[in-house]
C-alpha cells in the first residue's frame, strides 16, 4: 500500500486497465485511422502498447517510454510474451528530459500517439515533494491577480498533451489520450489559439470512478492532425460507444464556447456596454471574520463571544445561502471600504474591532494566499463601494445552475456576499427588479448556457457573466429606456466599460 501511495505521489500514477485500453483502440479503429507507427510517451505497465498491437498488428514501429524502471520491465514482458515476433521498444526515460523531436521525426506516418498521462497538478506534486515536474514556469504567462490566486496552477497532463500536439503539428497523426475533461478543453484551446494544424477533434466521456476509482470528470481525447487542418471545433460524445455527438464546443470570436450552435444564435449579445458583475469579499479566515448570533451575542468560529462596533459589521450571505434562498444568519467583519484602505484606521474609528483583529493576528497572518503578502495587515480582498450597495442581483458560483437571487437590505443594512458569489450592485429596488427580469430572460440564459462548462470547479465567473452586454440585452427585450434611467447608479458602482479595471473575478 505504501508503494502504491508513493507511486501516485511521485508519478500521478493511475494505470490503465487492459479492458479500457482495448475499448479505446477499438474506437480508434472505427474512425478509420490506421497508424504506421505507435508512440506511448508514458506507457506504464504496457496496457496501451498491448491493446494497440492487438488492434493494429500491421504497424511497422512501436515505441514506449516510462520513467518507472519496474513498469518498464513489466511492459517489456507483457508485450514480448504476447507478441514475440514483433519489434517493440520500451525505454526508461523521464518525459521532461527526453529529446522528443528527434524520436518523433524518425517515426513513419501516420503516427498514433496514445496513452494516459499523470492526472495530478504541479501544485499537488510539489506539495508531495515530487521532482517529476517540468521546468518551473507560468504556463500561460498569466499576470497579476490570475497568477496570484492560483490560475497558474496546471495539470501535468496538460503540459504533456500540449507537447504531444506540437509533435504532431502539420504531420499526419492522431493523438488519443485519457485525461480530465477540463484538461482536454484547455489543450484544445491552446492548440486552436496557436494555430496548430488540426483536422478534427472529439471527446468521449468515460467514468473515471469505474476505471480508476477517481472522482473526476474524465474523457478520451482524440485529435487528428494533418498539414492542412484548420478545425476549431470538438464533438462531444457521451460514451466510448456513442455513435453521434451530443454537442460541439469550440473557439468562436476568441472565446471557448460550450455550445457552438447556441452561441452563434445569441452572439450579438456579447459586448462591452453596460456590465458590472462583481465578486463577493474574500478574507480566507472565516473563524475571525464571520460571526453568528447565539442568544443575542456575536460568536466567532472559535466559539468566542465578540463585542465590536456595528459600523464594521454587515449581514452575510454565502453561496450556499443564496442557493437555498436563506435570509442572512451570519455577520461579516469588513475592515475596509475599498482596496486602498488600510485597516489600521480602525484604531481610531472602531477600536474594539481593531483590538479584536490584533488579538487574532496569528490566525490572520497565517492566511496562505499570496494576495495578502504586500497588502496592509488584516486586509480583505474584493471590496469596494459596490460591496455595500443596498440591492443586489446575486448568484452562487459553485453550483451547477443559473439561479439568480434578488438580495435586499437586511433591516436597513446592506448585505455583503462572500467570494463564492458574484453580483450586480443596485441602488434602488426598481433597478434591481429590472436586472432580475433581464438576467432571467431566455436570451440571457441561453447566451450564458452556450458558454458554460458545468464540469469545471467554478463554472460561473464574473468574467463569463460580464461577456453579456446588458445594454444589448435590454435593447433586444425593449427595455433600453428603462435601463438608461439607472445610468447614474451604474457610474456610482463602476458598472460600465470604464469601471472594468476595478473588476475582480
Amino acid at each position: 500500500m505504501r508503494d502504491q501511495k508513493q507511486r501516485k505521489a511521485e508519478f500521478g500514477d493511475f494505470q490503465t486497465p487492459i479492458s479500457l485500453a482495448r475499448e479505446v483502440c477499438s474506437l480508434i479503429a472505427r474512425t478509420g485511422f490506421c497508424p504506421a507507427s505507435i508512440l506511448e510517451p508514458t506507457c506504464g505497465t504496457g496496457s496501451f502498447l498491448k491493446a494497440s498491437l492487438e488492434t493494429f498488428p500491421e504497424v511497422s514501429r512501436v515505441v514506449g517510454f516510462e520513467i518507472n524502471p519496474q513498469y518498464v520491465m513489466q511492459a517489456q514482458h507483457a508485450v514480448a510474451r504476447t507478441f514475440p515476433h514483433t519489434s517493440v521498444e520500451v525505454h526508461q526515460s523521464d518525459f521532461f528530459l527526453t529529446s522528443w523531436s528527434e524520436i518523433v521525426e524518425a517515426l513513419p506516418e501516420p503516427i498514433l500517439v496514445i496513452g494516459n498521462p499523470p492526472w495530478v497538478t504541479n501544485a499537488a506534486l510539489s506539495t508531495w515533494g515530487s521532482n517529476n515536474l517540468p521546468m518551473k514556469s507560468n504556463l500561460d504567462n498569466l499576470l497579476g491577480i490570475d497568477a496570484l490566486t492560483g490560475k497558474s496552477n496546471f495539470d501535468i497532463s496538460e503540459w504533456m498533451l500540449r507537447k504531444n500536439l506540437e509533435w504532431l503539428n502539420a504531420r499526419n497523426g492522431l493523438l488519443a489520450m485519457l485525461c480530465k475533461t477540463t484538461v482536454a478543453r484547455k489543450v484544445l484551446l491552446y492548440a486552436w489559439q496557436n494555430r496548430l494544424r488540426i483536422e478534427s477533434a472529439s471527446v468521449y466521456i468515460l467514468s473515471a470512478k469505474e476505471y480508476f476509482r477517481a472522482s473526476v470528470d474524465a474523457c478520451l481525447l482524440l485529435v487528428q492532425s494533418n498539414p492542412t487542418g484548420n478545425s476549431k471545433e470538438c464533438q462531444v460524445f457521451r460514451s466510448l460507444h456513442a455513435q453521434r455527438p451530443d454537442s460541439v464546443f469550440g473557439l468562436q470570436d476568441g472565446l471557448l464556447v460550450a455550445d457552438v450552435k447556441s452561441y452563434l444564435q445569441w452572439k450579438d449579445l456579447t459586448g462591452t456596454g453596460f456590465r458590472g458583475w462583481r465578486s463577493g469579499i474574500k478574507h480566507d479566515c472565516s473563524n475571525v471574520f464571520e460571526l453568528r448570533v447565539e442568544r443575542g451575542n456575536l460568536v466567532n468560529g472559535i466559539g468566542e463571544f465578540v463585542d465590536i462596533e456595528k459600523e464594521v459589521l454587515f449581514p452575510l450571505l454565502k453561496g450556499s445561502d443564496l442557493e437555498a434562498h436563506k435570509q442572512p444568519h451570519r455577520w461579516m467583519l469588513v475592515p475596509q471600504k475599498n482596496l486602498n484602505d488600510d485597516p489600521s484606521y480602525l484604531k481610531d474609528r472602531a477600536p474594539k474591532a481593531w483590538k479584536y483583529l490584533t488579538e487574532h493576528a496569528e490566525l490572520l497572518d497565517q492566511r496562505k494566499s499570496s494576495i495578502y503578502r504586500k497588502r496592509p495587515r488584516f486586509s480583505v480582498f474584493g471590496v469596494g463601494s459596490y460591496s455595500f450597495s443596498p440591492w443586489k442581483i446575486a448568484i452562487a458560483a459553485l453550483y451547477k445552475q443559473l439561479n439568480f437571487v434578488k438580495v435586499s437590505p437586511f433591516g436597513e443594512t446592506p448585505v455583503v456576499l462572500d467570494d463564492t458569489c458574484y453580483f450586480l450592485p443596485c441602488q434602488f429596488e426598481e433597478e434591481c427588479d429590472l436586472f432580475y427580469e433581464l438576467v432571467n430572460s431566455e436570451p440571457a440564459q441561453q447566451f450564458w448556457l452556450s458558454l458554460i462548462f458545468w464540469d469545471t470547479k467554478r463554472p460561473i465567473t464574473a468574467e463569463l457573466l460580464n461577456l453579456l452586454d446588458l445594454t444589448a440585452l435590454a435593447r433586444l427585450l425593449g427595455k433600453e429606456s428603462e435601463l438608461l434611467k439607472f445610468s447614474h447608479s451604474a457610474v456610482a458602482y463602476g458598472n460600465t466599460k470604464a469601471g472594468d479595471k476595478q473588476l475582480v473575478n
